[in-house]
């Protein structure tokens, strides 16, 4: 087994596709193929599913990935030695934010870090799932830190660290039946339309979950990107939503506690536990708690 035919290995992985893994490597398709095959021969495993559609990883494929990584990281971690000796570190971090939560200055984060480490590139990206999808691509290698929503513990896989814990409240328009209430039952938001968030969103996931156990069936008038656009279909009266405190202190927006529910969540940064985190990794995961608004 050779360093060259991981680091193939997991192009094609993160790529799906041996095409589009080449052109990352800058190296013609038959030498990421012939990597692969060789690879495969040695450890007597198909790693790839193969058809003319896509590229997938097997059972076995799937289990050396996080092997795979780690091993490239060592390597990475012997080359960061070197590098702060010789006055500054390199490399990339891959990040999954999510999208429309005001709680995490990301623009500051970035601009902060480029300043510190101008040799490593900065890469983010938003999952459309939130933060089923962040945790997908920590566990796939697609990204190296995460920021998720959890409900309870951390799945095994990760490290995780919190940000900030935030229980949430009924939000209405000033207009609505309730919003001269300070306190309702789950029962009283029956015929309710709802504003809330995609599925795959920890707070989706929270609040379907709770209504779900009540025996009440929600209807969803709209499906909001982020806590302030949520916020504002409540404004305009499309619907009610259930909201962090802080989301809700705008002109036209009364918050209502419900009986006996929190639909708390918290904010972690997470990375693959099987990964040793890099130096430029580890310079990153160290800045990001400064930039944390406490509701």
């Amino acid at each position: 087994m050779e360093l060259r035919q991981l680091d193939y290995f997991v192009a094609v992985a993160h790529e799906k596709s041996f095409t589009l893994a080449a052109k990352r490597l800058h190296v013609v398709q038959s030498a990421v193929s012939a990597a692969i095959a060789a690879l495969e021969r040695d450890l007597k495993v198909t790693l790839f599913e193969r058809n003319a559609q896509r590229v997938v990883l097997t059972e076995a494929g799937t289990a050396l990935l996080p092997e795979a990584l780690a091993v490239l990281d060592a390597v990475q971690g012997a080359r960061d030695v070197v590098d702060e000796l010789s006055g500054g570190l390199r490399g990339t971090v891959r990040v999954g934010v999510l999208g429309g939560l005001p709680l995490v200055d990301i623009p500051a984060i970035a601009g902060e870090f480029r300043r510190r480490y101008p040799g490593i590139e900065l890469q983010l990206r938003v999952e459309a799932n939130g933060s089923a999808g962040n945790e997908r691509a920590l566990l796939n290698g697609d990204i190296d830190v995460g920021f998720l929503a959890f409900a309870g513990k951390a799945p095994p896989e990760l490290t995780s660290w919190e940000l900030v814990r935030l229980p949430q409240v009924l939000a209405v328009p000033v207009g609505h039946r309730l919003a001269r209430r300070r306190v309702v039952d789950l029962a009283d938001l029956a015929d309710e339309s709802f504003v809330d968030f995609p599925i795959g969103f920890t707070n989706r996931t929270v609040h379907d979950q709770v209504f779900e156990q009540a025996g009440i069936r929600r209807r969803i008038a709209v499906e909001a990107s982020g806590l302030t656009d949520a916020a504002e279909f409540v404004r305009h009266e499309v619907g009610v939503a259930i909201l962090p405190p802080f989301a809700i202190d705008h002109e036209g927006l009364r918050r209502v506690t419900i009986r006996d529910h929190t639909f708390e969540w918290s904010l972690h940064m997470a990375t693959l536990r099987k990964r040793k985190p890099t130096a430029a990794i580890r310079a990153l995961l160290s800045l990001i708690p400064t930039h944390v608004q406490t509701p």
